[in-house]
């Protein structure tokens, strides 16, 4: 009982507060940028040398299922010496494993974490993850690197929970606490979970290709694939693509991504998606993405007859959000791409970005436009929009769901008093959207979408309505969504829950029928001898 009371009191931010502050005290620690590499490949081992051991585990646990004997020495030398995996665990050669790791003497630790990097890169999916001499040219004293090592030890997926990115939250950590290029404007963001969870059930990346033109630490693959396993999908149909910038981050969405076993194109190297994009010339079925808030610096002269804008007009010098969103769109497969991603709100009715936005509006590519709540992010406390871009809204199947022709209509949601779920032991304010708010949003947008919906009539004041292309038009093509939902007096009273009971049942009623007509048409067939 005091082992599990001790386990529970474990606090992941108190370990990496130890590790932190290591990092500082010791000499020769290095950079930012230095002492967050080590941190993150540390961490990487640990991860997947806890992964192995796991798959050693289960490995055993089946033999002894079959009757065979794991410590026979005949058994081991035929299943343990070149153990296959079905799961996507790495076969870790023992000079990588963490249980070497954490038992070389303090001395000879540097060393020892150099070779255990150059023995994992030998594999093909691991190739480019590290720097070579990672460790031995920092060279930490050996009780500074046996702390840094201690303290990663306490850090495991048994503790913390399975289904957490935790590279992704040590990185977020320390862009949290050492607040390198995270200004309100721009900089490198951690998505929290539950923007991408919105995301993913807004446009529902279940199948097929899936791309992130900044993708990061590979946040949103990792997170859109655990939500494909959670409603028991099969995440080997999901074909992931991705490009970064930033060396660091670009080896640290590669380690995420294989420690994962998620297949995975991020290109040869790190590097600018719109002075050399690598995936030039692919279509994708969805784009999940959190761009850099208003980017200065991106442009150059040789983008100025880009084919990314020539339908549009080149974006304005001075910020990206518009070059991110006509480079997502030239990315989207033509008659059925949808893609969901994140903006500074001012992209919403910027004056310098008139001419693209309308064009984007009238060639019927602005789906939905969803406001949401404040301090959702560590490292900023602005509101951003969630942007939702789809090459066919005529209407069709799509997951099962049988869609309305919604051409020259847009979806507008305001959320941001959606703020009532606080983060507790957080150095800011921050909150979070719990899975039945995010739920409740993907399903206004769902109905919104389904057939048997009237979208002029599809309201409720202060948090959504559906709007006609002449409306926006009326209003020199500005999406902020407060120029079309109606806002009230506080003093009338909606019963929300009622409003969508109602609106629920109306969808079930029309499925319903749909599933009745279609029985009946099946029984149509049979009756005249046609075998379906």
């Amino acid at each position: 009982m005091a082992r599990k009371k001790a386990e529970e009191k474990l606090n992941l931010d108190t370990i990496l507060f130890k590790c932190r502050d290591i990092l500082r005290q010791a000499r020769n620690s290095g950079s930012f940028f230095e002492k967050r590499d080590m941190m993150l490949t540390l961490v990487f081992l640990r991860f997947i040398g806890e992964k192995f051991e796991d798959g050693i585990e289960n490995l055993c646990k089946k033999l002894e299922e079959q009757g065979l004997d794991p410590n026979d020495e005949e058994i081991r030398t035929a299943f343990f010496d070149d153990p296959t995996f079905t799961d996507g665990t790495y076969n870790v050669p023992i000079d990588a494993r963490w249980s070497t790791i954490i038992d070389t003497p303090a001395p000879k630790l540097n060393a020892a974490l150099d070779t255990a990097l150059k023995s994992l890169s030998k594999d093909k999916d691991l190739k480019g993850c590290f720097i070579e001499g990672t460790f031995t040219t920092r060279n930490l004293a050996p009780n500074d690197i046996k702390k840094l090592v201690d303290e990663v030890s306490k850090i495991n997926h048994k503790t913390f929970g399975e289904e957490k990115d935790l590279i992704g939250r040590v990185y977020e950590y320390f862009l949290k606490e050492f607040a390198v290029n995270a200004t309100k404007e721009e900089g490198e963001f951690y998505t929290p979970h539950d923007v991408v969870q919105l995301i993913a059930t807004m446009i529902e990346p279940f199948d097929g290709t899936l791309y992130d033109p900044c993708c990061g630490s590979g946040g949103m693959f990792i997170q859109s694939t655990d939500l494909v396993r959670a409603k028991q999908g099969d995440t080997s149909r999901i074909n992931v693509f991705g490009q970064e910038k930033e060396p660091a981050t670009y080896r640290l969405a590669k380690m995420n991504l294989a420690l994962r076993g998620i297949s995975h194109h991020l290109g040869e190297m790190a590097d600018s998606s719109f002075t050399h994009d690598l995936h030039k010339g692919l279509y994708f079925d969805y784009i999940m993405a959190n761009p850099p808030f208003n980017l200065k610096g991106w442009y150059d002269s040789n983008l100025k007859n880009d084919p990314r804008w020539v339908d549009y007009a080149v974006p304005p010098e001075s910020n990206a959000n518009y070059a991110w969103i006509l480079h997502m769109l030239s990315h989207l497969k033509p008659l059925k791409g949808v893609a969901g991603f994140l903006l500074a709100n001012g992209a919403l009715g910027d004056s310098d970005t008139v001419d693209i936005r309308s064009k984007l509006i009238q060639n019927d590519k602005v789906e939905a436009i969803i406001i949401l709540p404040r301090e959702l992010f560590i490292t900023t406390d602005i509101s951003v929009t969630l942007w939702i871009l789809n090459q066919n809204k005529k209407g069709g199947e799509y997951h099962g769901r049988q869609l309305r022709n919604r051409e020259h209509e847009i979806l507008f949601m305001d959320l941001r008093q959606w703020r009532e779920n606080p983060v507790k032991g957080e150095n800011k304010k921050k909150v979070r959207l719990l899975t039945d708010q995010i739920e409740r949003a993907a399903y206004i947008y769902h109905i919104w979408q389904s057939e048997g919906t009237d979208g002029s009539n599809y309201a409720i004041p202060e948090l959504y309505r559906s709007v006609g292309l002449e409306e926006i038009k009326k209003n020199n093509w500005s999406l902020v969504p407060s120029k079309y939902i109606e806002f009230i007096d506080h003093d009338l009273e909606i019963d929300f829950p009622a409003e969508m009971a109602r609106i629920q049942q109306e969808m079930h009623d029309v499925i319903a029928q749909e599933k009745e007509s279609q029985k009946m048409l099946d029984d149509a067939f049979r009756g005249i001898g046609y075998e379906l």
